[in-house]
């Protein structure tokens, strides 16, 4: 990583070699734990990436120097709830207040570029709906994963309830938000939530290994990609076609496309540059 920023609560790296950009949580002390401040900066560093060409893939993931124990992030930060502004017994208040949140993980949903989540450890309630927001979820063995909400009283509103349910279908949520037990990353596997399942000592080889292939790919296509996927699924299928011949035009224009193309033609391997 050849440079580096820090907010209050996470840092971000650059490795230009890979082209991409490492978010990282870092409230060590606290597992990652989120409070309102926390997803705000992360919204803003990923609209910062956003416009920056160093970063053709960014990875969010916890502090690799934990002090207790590994975590992505072991969910809400119980100690600091509410908005300082806002009336915690007024309804509408509270409302807002879940308005507010929400509109930080929308922000980070709709990230154009590739978004990894590099869970090694905890990925709990918020936590968790932080890897629901994520593009590829890769994972250390020794990861958990769950919605602890109940066992307090509370339940996830960041969207969990409504994210997940369309991964996994509402019996298998109900079981894990009205039950508020852990499951094994080995489990999220095989559900479909984890994209790959790593040994721990093989863990941030591979993470590297990804965010470095996508940070060379050509940008201009998963762009198209991630907003047909992402959009498309949420209407019927002939509009979806409709978002997929326009990506099909936009991605024509891109330099990467001439560039793959002569490659192929000319049996070499593409040099894509994001353009």
């Amino acid at each position: 990583m050849s440079e580096s920023k820090n907010f209050e609560h996470l840092m971000i790296e650059y490795n230009e070699e890979g082209n991409y950009a490492v978010v990282l949580l870092n409230r060590p002390n606290k597992l990652n734990a989120l409070n309102n401040h926390t997803l705000e900066e992360i919204a803003d560093a990923l609209a910062a990436l956003e416009v920056d060409p160093r970063a053709r893939c960014v990875v969010l993931r916890g502090t690799r120097d934990f002090t207790k124990k590994p975590a992505f992030s072991a969910g809400a930060d119980l100690s600091e709830r509410g908005f300082p502004d806002l009336d915690r017994d007024n309804l509408r208040h509270q409302s807002h207040a879940m308005y507010r949140r929400h509109k930080c993980y929308n922000q980070i949903e709709k990230f154009p570029k590739p978004l990894i989540a590099a869970v090694d450890g905890y990925a709990l309630g918020g936590g968790f709906e932080l890897v629901l927001v994520c593009d590829i979820v890769i994972a250390s063995k020794r990861s958990t994963f769950g919605f602890p909400e109940i066992r307090r009283g509370i339940f996830p509103a960041n969207g969990g309830t409504q994210r997940l349910v369309h991964h996994l279908g509402k019996y298998r949520v109900k079981e894990m938000m009205f039950f508020g037990e852990q499951y094994s990353a080995e489990k999220m596997h095989e559900w479909g939530i984890v994209s790959y399942l790593i040994d721990d000592n093989k863990f941030e080889e591979f993470v590297d290994e990804k965010a470095s292939w996508l940070g060379g790919a050509p940008t201009n296509s998963l762009f198209v990609i991630k907003k047909a996927i992402d959009y498309g699924s949420q209407v019927p299928l002939d509009i979806g076609l409709q978002f997929e011949q326009m990506g099909y035009a936009i991605n024509s224009t891109s330099r990467d496309v001439a560039e793959g193309v002569s490659a192929f033609l000319e049996k070499r391997k593409p040099e894509f540059q994001g353009k």
